[in-house]
């Protein structure tokens, strides 16, 4: 018994780190704080997903709000899915990885972005071209961090 206590509370504490570590940013409801990623899309909003509208995509749980989203998102998971797996936008630009909130997200060129908060957000828009660029090329090395 002791020793079943003692593995529960080690992966208690050790799941929020290790969902850090994956190519997409989750959390224990699922990638992007169980929010639809298409939702960002159609309805220029954060939109909590619906744990009967689930999917699992690139190693991760991802939610919607309505079947219609888990389809358009099943058809075209890269059209919705947020850039650097939903990590922070900025965080990447700099080389790692950060963990994000749903309301700073942003869309630019058709692509889904999120920052650590709002102060870093206000940062990323200051030249969101430049960082996305440097974002884009520090991917391929971050997300395996």
């Amino acid at each position: 018994m002791k020793k079943l206590i003692i593995a529960s509370l080690f992966l208690f504490v050790l799941t929020p780190l290790l969902a850090q570590t994956g190519e997409i940013f989750t959390t224990e409801e699922g990638a992007i704080r169980g929010y639809d990623p298409v939702a960002f899309f159609k309805e220029a909003k954060p939109v909590k997903g619906k744990k009967e509208l689930a999917y699992f995509w690139n190693g991760a749980t991802w939610s919607f709000s309505t079947k219609e989203n888990l389809e358009a998102f099943k058809a075209a998971p890269e059209k919705y899915a947020p850039q650097y797996g939903g990590y922070c936008a900025y965080g990447t630009s700099q080389g790692h990885k950060a963990p994000t909130q749903t309301d700073t997200w942003t869309i630019v060129n058709d692509k889904l972005y999120f920052n650590y908060n709002k102060s870093v957000q206000a940062t990323w828009k200051k030249d969101q071209p430049e960082l996305i660029k440097k974002a884009d090329a520090n991917w391929p090395t971050v997300k395996t961090q």
